[in-house]
């Protein structure tokens, strides 16, 4: 275990510290250019499209609206990236980590608005519902099956397998924390009951958990908003030492400016997804008359995700000064940052939140692998392979060292995101047309409708008519 462990911190290093790190400041930089800053001066449509969302839900139309997508996107996104996440960048990157994780957030959003604008261009029907994601673009955009078949193995084991460990001990060692149980039983608890769901298809447990995360979501954001008040002149302080730890000029904090940097956007991105590929899954399903209203959908989100909620986490850890204390791991410091600030039922407050978010998100990352499996091959033998492996997964990561999984977590995050940030390098011309085609019919009036002609050369289309085709319908 110990040459394992080596083995994948020196690929790490290699991939964030030498690779990583600049590809998704570069692109996130070429995509904010080419797109003219969307994520910046699209904001009032981003805000628009939600309130129409709400409309559409009132009038009883069919589908997933703009407003429905938006909640689904940021309730899948509030958990354990925000929470124990945030707290692990300023522990091992000081208070500066927060402001590279903002920088991230605001570039990231521009790759975000590619990405889904993208796997809406090229997603598939199948039966009443939509299916689409990198994979997808990959094949029909690219052409290249193969590199689809490459992203839909690393999704599959990033967050089938991987990412549900990181989930696991994350729960179990806030259980540990706030109740003092053995985290072996939480583990064989939390592997059974989600055993139970993915071989016996027991849904109305998931869909009760499914339900409850928007509301854990809001609750822990009024916590936070309620702390935030309370420590309002504490706000300057606080944002001071941030930006003098992002750039070196605070050496009290973490590892340096090298450290803040690495960890801002390390967990950045594992909160926000924004350039990973795994959001673009969910954005493909979404029914709406053009692709770039679900990619501005997705770039709101990103911004709710990281400069929100994010942030509040950051503030409520560095309120509390708990960040000095070095025992303290992951979900741990979160915890007693709370405790400081709202008494000894906080960190209680704090496991019930995660159990719900991490719960939800262990079964909508095991049907990210499983629909990726599908698009290899239908096949009952690889599922139920994959089924046993996601248990045998969530069961390990339940005891298994914090740093261990989340270095795991981070080593197979680096290998999706390249993948994805190929393509939608290569294709983002489709999505910038898309973008060009979107705000021209804006500026007439109107609502804007897709059509596969608008586009130049666009091949491999299944769900958007040509314009012609209409017409003649």
């Amino acid at each position: 275990m110990e040459h394992l462990e080596k083995i994948i911190t020196l690929l790490n290093d290699f991939l964030w510290s030498k690779l990583l790190v600049y590809v998704l400041v570069l692109l996130g930089i070429y995509f904010t250019l080419r797109t003219r800053f969307v994520q910046i001066r699209n904001i009032g449509e981003m805000i628009r499209l939600m309130g129409d969302g709400i409309g559409a839900s009132v009038k009883g139309k069919k589908g997933v609206s703009s407003f429905q997508a938006f909640c689904i996107s940021t309730a899948s996104r509030v958990g354990v990236g925000n929470l124990a996440g945030v707290a692990m960048a300023i522990s091992l990157g000081g208070p500066g980590a927060v402001f590279w994780m903002w920088l991230i957030a605001i570039l990231g959003s521009a790759s975000a608005f590619v990405e889904s604008t993208l796997a809406q261009i090229y997603k598939v029907k199948d039966k009443d519902v939509y299916r689409g994601g990198p994979a997808y673009y990959m094949q029909k955009g690219l052409n290249a099956r193969w590199m689809g078949i490459i992203f839909a193995i690393l999704i599959t084991f990033c967050f089938g397998l991987v990412f549900n460990s990181v989930q696991a001990n994350t729960l179990t060692l806030a259980f540990n924390t706030a109740f003092h149980i053995d985290r072996v039983y939480v583990g064989i608890a939390i592997t059974i009951l989600l055993a139970v769901i993915i071989f016996g298809g027991v849904k109305r447990i998931a869909k009760a958990a499914e339900l409850t995360v928007p509301f854990m979501a809001v609750a822990y954001i009024l916590v936070a908003l309620y702390i935030i008040i309370m420590n309002y002149d504490k706000i300057p302080t606080v944002f001071t030492l941030i930006i003098k730890n992002a750039f070196g000029l605070e050496a009290a904090f973490g590892g340096g400016v090298g450290a803040a940097i690495l960890q801002g956007i390390k967990r950045g991105l594992f909160s926000n997804e924004a350039g990973m590929g795994s959001a673009p899954n969910a954005a493909a399903t979404a029914e709406v008359t053009h692709p770039v209203k679900q990619g501005f959908i997705q770039a709101l989100s990103v911004f709710t995700d990281t400069l929100l909620v994010c942030s509040a986490t950051a503030l409520i850890i560095l309120f509390s000064g708990n960040q000095l204390d070095s025992k303290l791991e992951g979900i741990q410091l979160t915890q007693n940052a709370l405790a400081t600030q709202m008494g000894a039922w906080a960190p209680g407050f704090v496991t019930i939140a995660i159990l719900f978010f991490a719960f939800t998100s262990l079964i909508g990352n095991y049907y990210y692998g499983e629909t990726n499996i599908e698009f290899i091959k239908e096949s009952k033998g690889w599922l139920f392979v994959y089924r046993v492996a996601v248990i045998v997964m969530v069961l390990w990561g339940s005891m298994a060292k914090v740093q261990l999984v989340w270095d795991l977590a981070d080593l197979f995050m680096a290998l999706m995101a390249i993948t994805n940030l190929i393509a939608i390098t290569l294709l983002g011309r489709v999505a910038f047309a898309a973008l060009k085609d979107y705000l021209e019919q804006r500026k007439q009036g109107k609502d804007p409708v897709f059509y596969a002609s608008r586009i130049k050369g666009l091949e491999n289309v299944e769900c958007w008519k040509d314009e012609k085709e209409e017409n003649i319908g």
